[in-house]
């Protein structure tokens, strides 16, 4: 039934997070979470199923293929003139595609045996994703930290959580072995420890979270990415047995490959127009322009990177300015 819905992998996993929870404290009391509050606010819910959803005896879990057919990575973070997205959010919004889809495979459940009591879930909720999908069977955690399997980690997650008393699936074997090339590969050295991330240094982090300046002197390390970082997962060997993911996550508005003076022309009608079902517009278009004129500031020195850059020398936002006029100065120097 899941592969019908296109979903690459379903498996199921009791409702228990094992060790997870603790990593969780662990992780959160070390400050690894930065500014992102809600995960300190949402942790007892995270770490108990039952918690969230009342009678959670199960967790069906589902993996859905997203890696489109884009221009290629390497060469377009090779060009300091063109803006870097992360490949997930190149199409359209993964949540409300996952969840729906969830929601077809409940439904088709019910069919079968009859009513029951669910919640279908993708990145909606404080839900441990990778673990229960790791115990499902769909894959093993990587030393990124994401989801690792032999078709690689270019997948979304999604889960059911169920009172249905189902079977459990048997975890797989860890295949990272001796590589350490995701830590080697990560510019700001976000993945301190294999298995460990902080997120205070991740790219990730830094252009969608993170709601206020960029530390000044991670911004020389971002260089061309306006929004997420694909880095550890394109350096995966794994990820060479990868597949094409769904249409829904087809590239849009050319972002696979604009160049970063265009984006930053948007106004602010425009970024909403462009980017309505897009993930990024979720960060808005304040961050939109503090994320580009780092990458501007990154760029190579050109008349045009400059006069994109004068062009919100006086934008209403104070955090705008900040970093236009970081910007300048490279571009100047």
């Amino acid at each position: 039934m899941g592969g019908a819905l296109g979903f690459a992998r379903v498996g199921i996993a009791r409702a228990d997070v094992g060790a997870a929870a603790p990593r969780l404290q662990r992780w959160l009391a070390e400050g690894r979470h930065g500014e992102m509050d809600y995960m300190a606010r949402h942790a007892p819910l995270r770490s108990n199923p039952q918690a969230l959803v009342p009678g959670t005896l199960t967790v069906v879990s589902a993996a859905l293929d997203y890696l489109p057919a884009a221009a290629e990575a390497a060469a377009t973070l090779g060009d300091g003139r063109l803006a870097y997205i992360s490949r997930y959010a190149l199409g359209r919004d993964y949540h409300k595609v996952v969840r729906n889809r969830l929601q077809k495979l409940a439904q088709g459940i019910a069919d079968a045996i009859g009513p029951f009591g669910y919640r279908v879930f993708s990145d909606s909720a404080p839900v441990m994703e990778v673990e229960f999908a790791s115990q499902a069977g769909l894959g093993w955690r990587g030393k990124h930290t994401l989801l690792l399997s032999r078709q690689g980690s270019w997948h979304f997650l999604g889960d059911i959580y169920t009172d249905l008393p189902l079977p459990p699936d048997q975890p797989v074997e860890e295949h990272c072995g001796s590589c350490t090339a995701c830590l080697k590969a990560c510019s700001t050295g976000a993945i301190v420890a294999p298995y460990q991330v902080d997120a205070r240094r991740c790219i990730s982090y830094l252009t969608i979270e993170l709601a206020g300046p960029i530390p000044v002197e991670l911004r020389p390390l971002i260089g061309n990415r306006i929004y997420g970082c694909d880095d550890c997962q394109l350096c995966c060997p794994w990820n060479r047995f990868a597949r094409l993911g769904d249409p829904e996550f087809a590239v849009r508005n050319g972002l696979d490959a604009a160049s970063l003076a265009d984006l930053f022309r948007w106004a602010e009608t425009e970024f909403n127009d462009r980017l309505a079902g897009s993930p990024i517009r979720r960060i808005g278009h304040e961050r939109w322009l503090r994320n580009i004129a780092v990458a501007l500031g990154n760029a190579p020195a050109s008349a045009a990177a400059v006069e994109a850059l004068r062009q919100r020398e006086n934008h209403p936002s104070p955090l705008v300015r900040e970093h236009v006029a970081w910007a300048l100065a490279r571009q100047l120097a």
